[in-house]
């Protein structure tokens, strides 16, 4: 593997219930240090509930699919919105949200946590499980 130029079947998924996580950019991948990103499958129907990453700041950017974002505001207060190809979205550090696949295909997310680190604690989902890249490989 090349660690400059990084496919998410390249990588060890993180697995989940609800979809997976390749993270193509981390400090175990390519040493990454300011920063960690990858990519995320969301089948339809399905979605990743109502969570934070304490201290950190995420962009998510939907690549394909259809689907709705939450997001809290300072008070709690959550706002929900369509999101589709091409949209960006900005979670504050430590802001709850949610994102849930409303359409008929997957969902593919590509997604930015700075500082690097709190993709690391959804290792202790009770849902987690780790796909090898070798499973990966063809799919």
């Amino acid at each position: 593997m090349d660690k400059y130029f990084v496919y998410p079947q390249d990588v060890d998924n993180f697995g989940f219930d609800w979809g997976r996580l390749a993270l193509t950019c981390a400090p175990e991948v390519n040493g990454a240090a300011k920063f960690s990103a990858g990519v995320v499958f969301v089948p339809p129907g399905q979605g990743h509930s109502r969570h934070n990453h304490p201290g950190a700041e995420e962009i998510i950017f939907i690549i394909k699919g259809t689907g709705e974002q939450m997001i809290e505001d300072e008070a709690g207060t959550p706002e929900t919105r369509e999101v589709g190809p091409g949209c960006t979205v900005f979670i504050p550090e430590s802001r709850y949200h949610a994102t849930q696949n409303t359409g008929s295909e997957p969902m593919e997310i590509f997604v930015v946590y700075s500082p690097v680190g709190p993709e690391e604690v959804l290792r202790d989902a009770p849902d987690f499980h780790l796909i090898p890249a070798s499973d990966l490989n063809g799919a």
